[in-house]
């Protein structure tokens, strides 16, 4: 499978005007992942309460799973919508102002007393979330040569993986201690941290003087933007449909205590870290090869996922690594093809990346509480998970057919 995308594009400039060298470039980015570990704490640390957040507001686990659902519906509404009206705002702006309402609405959800309200919250919670990412891997690309730009963004995403280590089982632990609203307070005050950094240390550029709302919206006139957030809407909703039940999963399945949770997805964490130092690496064999062959090892993984979990819990502990792995070598890979083929459009079509992946993480957790409120077992949302993420393939294989097939001819 050719894939020149690399090879054959004139390196980006920076989106946002010239290049930019700060000073301290590891403290820029160090600033941006800082935002990237606030919003995958709050993301992630839902899935490990589900069973506290279901008794805390007096509604059943998959019903608990709409919660979930509620943060990635924000994430895919809030992604294309700011991401588009901020284009003429100096990135480090809008970064600025992201974070400061990701700060209220996780506030917010800290002190929800009811479902509804909660779901609410949660969706607030997620309007930032896909501009942030979006727009501070704009800015991660513009800090380093074009050559490294896969690595600044997984540095930057770098942020979430960590959030898996430390963020999330901590956060975990004082929820169950606590009370599920603790963890989303915790994050509000560390979204308050994430202000104060991006202002110290990111630098500022002002907008590009040709970028409008409307040459934001021609990335959507582009085939393969719509591959690529096609392959992160079904590639991903696989992961999610298994990752979303991790928690129940391990105890009803894997037979671990509630106890030990908090250390699985801190192993999770683990692995989501791994997997983002391995997508620079990996993104050298070209993009969408390497997206194809990553999605097909995911797709393996999670046929293979339900029968590990029940077989032997070492077993279980390998699977989980991988679950965090294989899905954190895609997203940079992603985020670096979309802003090849967006063109013009980069800052819509960055953000439009986490917009589908959230859309992924409700396709998910639906899905996941499809089976389950059906009676069937907690193997079953990775078997729904592998059927989703051999889609992905077939999209990423389309994709690369088309890329062939608009290639000019050499005679």
């Amino acid at each position: 499978m050719a894939d020149t995308t690399q090879a054959h594009q004139p390196a980006l400039s920076n989106p946002v005007g010239a290049r930019v060298r700060p000073t301290h470039t590891g403290l820029a980015l160090f600033a941006l992942a800082v935002g990237g570990f606030a919003i995958g704490t709050t993301e992630f640390v839902t899935m490990g309460l589900l069973p506290e957040v279901a008794r805390g507001v007096d509604i059943d686990i998959p019903t608990a799973g709409h919660v979930v659902s509620a943060y990635a519906a924000g994430v895919v509404v809030g992604a294309p919508v700011l991401a588009t009206l901020g284009s003429r705002l100096p990135r480090k702006t809008l970064l600025l102002w992201l974070m400061a309402g990701f700060a209220v609405a996780n506030a917010l959800s800290a002190v929800a007393g009811s479902y509804g309200f909660l779901m609410v919250a949660r969706f607030l919670s997620g309007l930032p979330h896909g501009a942030y990412f979006g727009v501070g891997s704009l800015v991660a690309a513009s800090l380093v040569p074009p050559h490294r730009r896969t690595w600044a963004v997984s540095m930057m995403i770098a942020g979430l993986t960590v959030a898996n280590i430390v963020g999330v089982p901590v956060t975990t632990k004082l929820g169950q201690e606590l009370g599920w609203e603790w963890p989303y307070a915790a994050v509000s005050v560390i979204a308050l941290v994430t202000v104060a950094a991006v202002w110290r240390w990111v630098p500022w550029c002002p907008p590009d003087g040709g970028v409008s709302m409307r040459s934001e919206l021609s990335a959507l006139r582009r085939p393969q933007v719509w591959f690529a957030l096609a392959i992160g809407t079904v590639g991903f909703g696989g992961m999610f449909a298994t990752f979303s039940y991790i928690a129940p999963t391990m105890t009803e399945l894997g037979g671990f205590s509630s106890g030990t949770i908090p250390l699985i997805l801190a192993l999770y964490g683990v692995g989501m870290t791994a997997g983002a130092m391995l997508a620079g690496p990996v993104s050298r064999i070209g993009l969408l090869r390497g997206i194809t062959v990553t999605l097909g090892l995911i797709a393996v993984l999670l046929v293979l996922f339900g029968p590990a979990v029940a077989g032997a819990q070492w077993l279980a502990l390998v699977a989980v690594f991988l679950l965090g792995l294989l899905p954190s070598v895609l997203v940079p890979m992603l985020q670096t093809r979309l802003m090849d083929v967006a063109q013009e459009g980069q800052s819509l079509a960055a953000a439009l990346n986490h917009s589908t992946l959230n859309l992924a993480n409700a396709l998910g957790a639906w899905l996941g509480s499809v089976v389950l409120a059906a009676g069937l077992g907690y193997e079953w949302p990775s078997r729904i998970g592998a059927m989703l993420a051999v889609l992905g393939v077939g999209i990423a294989l389309a994709s690369a057919a088309a890329q062939r097939a608009g290639r000019p001819r050499h005679t």
